[in-house]
């Protein structure tokens, strides 16, 4: 991926590059036509497509399938609405056998109220898949000793939550998703939690490798319109990074240095 000013910062998981650092979900939308225009504002290559909530026959026109093109869009089958690790391992081999992908968003969760993770079960479901040829991509929390772990079972990256699935909160606890991203080797991927744009670039700005959001786009005002303020918030965000930021300081420096000033 070629940035404004011509640096190379390539986005690469498990071997594959991508154009974006924003992947988006495809739920709550009001048709499957704002869907697609929404993902393409967004500028994400990487959709997410909830295997146990969509019709999975791409040739019936009400499938959301059928809209997304596999030659436009990578499409990565997520296990959401999924409460124990058989459940998961079971859609996500359903959405491999259907043509989907052997790529897996894979949730576990373990509570219906705060939709957090099922840390054990997302970590049974991790080694099960992985050894079924599975290429990985775990939603967890922002515990370090979990990451760690799903990375050791094989996960080709890590998306650790913002705040909660569908909140809108933002980025919560910026120095447990430093603490991941500086311990871990394989991408981390920051999902669920986001808002709005100030979220976006906020979470970009910690250095991690991406963003995943569904709600953040399906729930505004004007989902296109946010779609595109999302594209440029990541991006500006991880330029920001790139670039590295001032120090914080508790005093005023002057903008202009004293020596030479006119007498």
């Amino acid at each position: 991926m070629m940035d404004d000013v011509g640096h190379t910062d390539s986005f690469v998981i498990a071997g594959r590059t991508f154009s974006s650092r924003l992947i988006v979900g495809t739920g709550k939308y009001a048709s499957h036509e704002e869907t697609v225009a929404a993902v393409r504002e967004s500028g994400a290559d990487m959709v997410t497509v909830a295997v146990r909530r969509v019709d999975l026959d791409a040739s019936k026109q009400e499938s959301l399938l059928a809209h997304l093109s596999p030659d436009e869009f990578f499409l990565l089958p997520n296990t959401a609405g999924c409460y124990s690790a058989d459940e998961a391992i079971r859609y996500a081999r359903l959405g491999r056998a259907a043509g989907l992908s052997d790529w897996v968003k894979l949730e576990v969760i373990g509570d219906q109220e705060t939709l957090l993770p099922d840390v054990e079960g997302l970590l049974e479901a991790t080694r099960v898949l992985v050894a079924e040829g599975f290429t990985v991509l775990p939603y967890t929390s922002d515990d370090l000793i979990t990451a760690l772990k799903l990375e050791d079972a094989g996960a080709v990256a890590v998306m650790p939550l913002a705040s909660p699935i569908g909140s809108g909160l933002g980025l919560l606890n910026p120095v447990n998703i430093r603490i991941l991203k500086n311990r871990l080797g394989v991408p981390v991927i920051v999902d669920a939690g986001v808002g709005t744009a100030s979220d976006a670039c906020l979470t970009m700005e910690q250095g991690v490798d991406g963003i995943l959001m569904n709600t953040a786009l399906a729930a505004a005002d004007d989902p296109i319109r946010m779609a595109r303020a999302m594209r440029l918030a990541v991006h500006a965000g991880r330029e920001a990074w790139l670039a590295g930021r001032m120090p914080r300081r508790e005093w005023a420096v002057p903008s202009s240095p004293n020596a030479g000033m006119l007498a």
